[in-house]
């Protein structure tokens, strides 16, 4: 993806000024709906080591194989973000994408925690009612 193209993640941004420099630096703080993007992001590019990197090490699987996925991924919409208290937050989402030529829905509630003051991907119920 060149830097200066719109970052999958939907915020109008460019690449190089949204998830970029998340996925480059990341050290970068951010907001618990800012990692869930900088994550969306990656799936649509494949940074496997970026997603391994920001999943909490108590849920994280040992690999992911992006190269094999055959997800085309459509675009995201951001429904709500809150944080519990200073060290938990839930980020509520709609992913679009096509595998074979058939269009999906993946609509989640996302849990982070922040510990040694980085936010990580805990787990998620998909589908909520």
């Amino acid at each position: 993806m060149k830097p200066s193209e719109a970052c999958p993640c939907g915020t109008g941004k460019s690449y190089a000024e949204c998830c970029g420099q998340r996925h480059f630096s990341p050290k970068n703080e951010m907001s618990p709906e800012a990692l869930m993007r900088s994550r969306y992001s990656a799936y649509v590019l494949k940074l496997e080591d970026y997603l391994l990197a920001t999943w909490h090490p108590s849920t994280r699987p040992s690999e992911l194989d992006l190269p094999a996925d055959p997800t085309k991924w459509l675009g995201l919409e951001v429904r709500r973000s809150q944080q519990q208290d200073e060290n938990h937050a839930t980020v509520e989402f709609v992913a679009r994408y096509r595998i074979a030529g058939r269009g999906h829905r993946l609509h989640e509630i996302s849990r982070f925690v922040r510990e040694d003051g980085c936010w990580f991907y805990l787990d998620g119920d998909i589908d909520p009612a």
